[in-house]
């Protein structure tokens, strides 16, 4: 078989708002797929950003289109900077997520700012973007889409845990790839730690030395989406119309809440890890560096828990991105009915030239 390589700029920015990441990578088609990290950078969000992408729920229809122009415009220049900070040559395409501002599978809505065709042009190169769309027109859930690359790029391992503003899981169960959200994580972490002048919780530190509040734990692993079969998917909006202001009723201290939130996330993951014995789970994202949250879990698993090298950890989502963008130029599946809920396997994204 002729082999085959891509050269792409991944690009993605996550619901935990640390910033926009990129990654330069190289994909390699023998008989199964392969990749190497060429470059990878996370641009923080400056204020401005962090606190209108905050916000985006609340927004008109009007003002998100003009976010949207912003972003779209914004997202651009920081692409650009990385290709000439790193004077990237010979690039396939830009494959980018944009930033989810509505998700609502439930009512046909899902709608990720930074995916306009303007895109292409200001970067004069071409762009595989908008990925989730059209699984929610097909009745899907627009999410998870990393999977795909979990089957594809990573098959060594019986569970692929990331954990982001949200933590999903990805597996095999009959032959087919199964994928869903578990339980909100550094989005409702970071929005606590926050009101004491950080922006993350470094290691859980902070956490650990607070009290769990039992009964807010109990209330907080009785939500009903713990019990909902998958293929489920969770937003921003649920989180701040469920579970923080159930966390606020509480009136606890920061530390608390903290504590009791981690333990809860700790709890969620390990229910669903441990639908499995004896299997390795890779585990990447941003939570990767609460050691605290980590070591919880693992006293709640006799499983493998398997951390690998510092850009896979960071640049995982972004990666796979990249990766479906490719497989969409190839006019492959990218988007799996198994995973998302969707009428059936597509290919999902929109190709605009420059």
């Amino acid at each position: 078989m002729e082999e085959k390589k891509y050269r792409v700029i991944g690009v993605m920015s996550g619901t935990s708002l640390d910033g926009i990441d990129l990654v330069l990578v190289e994909f390699t088609k023998n008989s199964n797929w392969n990749f190497e990290i060429l470059h990878s950078e996370t641009i923080a969000y400056e204020t401005k950003w962090e606190e209108l992408l905050k916000n985006l729920v609340s927004q008109t229809s009007e003002e998100l289109h003009k976010i949207d122009q912003d972003y779209t415009n914004y997202l651009a220049e920081v692409i650009l900077s990385f290709i000439k900070k790193y004077d990237i040559k010979n690039l396939d395409a830009i494959c980018s997520h944009g930033h989810t501002a509505l998700h609502q599978p439930e009512k046909g809505i899902t709608y990720q700012i930074g995916n306009l065709p303007v895109l292409a042009k200001l970067l004069q190169l071409k762009t595989v973007c908008d990925f989730r769309v059209q699984d929610v027109e097909f009745g899907g859930q627009g999410a998870p889409l990393v999977p795909i690359g979990d089957k594809l790029l990573f098959a060594e391992y019986d569970f692929c845990l990331n954990l982001g503003g949200f933590a999903n899981i990805s597996t095999e169960i009959n032959n087919e790839r199964i994928a869903y959200d578990i339980c909100p994580t550094n989005i409702v972490l970071n929005h606590y730690v926050k009101k004491l002048g950080f922006k993350y919780d470094d290691k859980g530190k902070i956490a650990s030395t607070g009290i769990i509040n039992q009964e807010l734990l109990n209330k907080l692993d009785a939500l009903p989406f713990y019990k909902e079969n998958y293929p489920k998917s969770l937003g921003l909006e649920w989180v701040e119309k469920t579970v923080l202001p159930l966390i606020d009723s509480f009136q606890l201290k920061i530390e608390d809440i903290l504590q009791t939130f981690v333990e809860h996330i700790a709890i969620e993951l390990a229910t669903e890890i441990n639908k499995k014995r004896n299997v390795s789970v890779l585990i990447t994202g941003g939570g990767v560096y609460n050691t605290y949250l980590i070591e919880k879990l693992k006293s709640k698993t006799n499983n493998k828990i398997v951390i690998l090298k510092k850009s896979l950890i960071e640049f995982k989502e972004a990666l796979i991105f990249g990766f479906l963008g490719v497989l969409k130029l190839r006019k492959e599946n990218n988007c799996l009915k198994s995973v998302t809920g969707a009428l059936k396997d597509h290919s999902s994204g929109k190709i605009y030239l420059p």
